[in-house]
C-alpha cells in the first residue's frame, strides 16, 4: 500500500513508466456524473499523459445529453467500442491500460474480463453504492487476472478501505493501492488537512501520480 508519494517518486520504476510511454495507451473512462470534457477528466489526462498516450472517450448517455447513466451492457458496450478504436488508432502502442473514474473504472474491469489490457487503474472505484445496506461490488474484481492500481481516499464511502481490504484478500490479481489520505471519491482533500500537514491539493494528485506511474512501470 502507497501513502507516500516521495517515495513513489523516487521508485525507478516510475522512470520506467516515462521511457515506455511511446509505446503505452491509456484508455480514460469518466465517471457516472460527467463526461471526459469536465475539468476533473481534463486535468488527470494531462497528467497521465507523461505516461503514454491517453484516449479519453463519453459513453452513449452523455454523447445524448441524458444525466443517468445505461444500464451495464450497453456501457461495456461502449467501453469495448472505444477500446477497438483507440487500439485502431494507435496500432504502435501495444501496451494498453485501461484507467476510469469510479464508474468508469468498474466498466473497465468487466471489460479486462473480455479484452487483453497490461493492466487497470481505478480512480475511486465504486466497491459499493451509497448507503449502509448497499451491496458491495466485488465480484468482477475477484474474476480479473490482469493487474490492477486502486487510488482511493479514506474520506470515500463508496469504497471503505477496511471493505476494500477484505476483497483483495480474495482477488486472484495482482492489486495494489494508493491512499490519498483525507481524500474523497473524487480524490479531493479537505482545507483542514492541509492546514495540518502542509500537503495541498496538487501535491495530493502529484503523489497519486507518482503511485500510478510506479505501478505502471512494473507491468510487463
Amino acid at each position: 500500500m502507497s501513502r507516500s508519494g516521495s517515495d513513489a517518486a523516487k521508485d525507478p520504476r516510475e522512470q520506467r513508466a516515462r521511457e515506455r510511454a511511446r509505446e503505452t495507451l491509456i484508455l480514460f473512462a469518466h465517471g457516472a456524473g460527467a463526461g471526459s470534457n469536465s475539468p476533473w477528466m481534463q486535468a488527470w489526462a494531462e497528467r497521465l499523459g507523461r505516461y503514454g498516450a491517453v484516449v479519453p472517450f463519453d459513453y452513449p448517455y452523455v454523447r445524448a445529453g441524458r444525466k443517468a447513466p445505461d444500464r451495464l451492457p450497453r456501457l461495456l458496450e461502449a467501453h469495448r467500442e472505444a477500446l477497438r478504436a483507440a487500439r485502431a488508432r494507435f496500432r504502435r502502442r501495444p501496451r494498453v491500460v485501461l484507467c476510469g473514474k469510479s464508474m468508469g473504472s468498474r466498466v473497465g474491469c468487466h471489460l479486462a474480463l473480455e479484452e487483453e489490457v497490461a493492466g487497470l487503474v481505478c480512480l475511486g472505484y465504486p466497491l459499493r453504492g451509497v448507503g449502509k445496506s448497499a451491496p458491495v461490488r466485488s465480484e468482477v474484481l475477484e474474476a480479473l487476472r490482469a493487474p490492477i492500481l486502486f487510488v482511493q481516499g479514506t474520506r470515500d464511502r463508496l469504497c471503505p478501505l477496511d471493505l476494500l481490504a477484505e476483497v483483495r484478500a480474495r482477488m486472484q490479481a495482482p492489486s495494489a493501492l494508493h491512499v490519498v489520505e483525507e481524500g474523497d471519491h473524487s480524490l479531493s482533500v479537505t482545507k483542514r488537512h492541509t492546514r495540518a500537514t502542509g500537503i495541498s491539493q496538487e501535491a495530493s494528485d502529484a503523489r497519486a501520480l507518482a503511485a500510478i506511474g510506479a505501478f505502471l512501470g512494473g507491468l510487463p
